[in-house]
Formats: structure tokens, C-alpha cells, sequence
């Protein structure tokens, strides 16, 4: 029983180290900081919610990873949430969506 676990566990740990081996060490600081600050300007500092709903794992329990990250790209028409498609390429945008499922702050 403990083996399918370990395997399942190894799995997701190799999962998101080759997600974040895209992005350089720096850039996932810089994109970290984004989400802090700019992201958390709208949806509070602590992503629980503001002027934007809150961002957190338990509210996007259901939402898959690349529904947020084309929100995060492309922004959402009749609402406040603006595109962020200058700033982020896709597989960032993708990488931080996944860090947004995850509840990292």
C-alpha cells in the first residue's frame, strides 16, 4: 500500500519540478512577487478576496489549471480583472495558476 503512494507522490513532485524547470529561478521569484502584489492589489493581500474574489484553493477547487491561467492571460470581459498577456508568456501564466491552485503564497 505504501508503494503506490510513494509512486503517486513521486509523480507530482516530478510534475512540478519540470513545470517550474521552464521558468528560471529569478523569473519565479519576480512571478511570485506578482502574485503578491499585483494580484493581491485586487483579490487582497492574502488572495482571500477584495475587489476580486478570492484566490483561494478551496474556492477554485474544480477550476482546471488552464482556465486560470487564460483568465490570467486574457483577463475577464465585464469585470476589473485586466489581461496580463503583455507581461507573462503561456507557460508562466500556466505555472502560476498551478502556484494559485496550490494555496503558495
Amino acid at each position: 500500500m505504501k508503494q503506490p503512494v510513494l509512486i503517486i507522490a513521486s509523480l507530482l513532485f516530478l510534475a512540478q519540478s519540470a513545470s517550474a524547470a521552464g521558468i528560471p529561478e529569478p523569473r519565479r521569484i519576480e512571478l511570485l512577487n506578482l502574485l503578491k502584489h499585483d494580484c493581491g492589489s485586487c483579490h487582497g493581500l492574502s488572495l482571500k478576496g477584495g475587489l476580486g474574489p478570492p484566490l483561494t484553493p478551496t474556492k477554485l477547487q474544480g477550476k482546471p489549471v488552464d482556465f486560470l491561467a487564460a483568465t490570467i492571460l486574457y483577463g475577464r470581459t465585464g469585470t476589473p480583472m485586466p489581461p496580463w498577456r503583455p507581461f507573462l508568456t503561456n507557460r508562466e501564466a500556466d505555472w502560476l495558476a498551478q502556484q494559485i491552485k496550490e494555496g503558495v503564497q
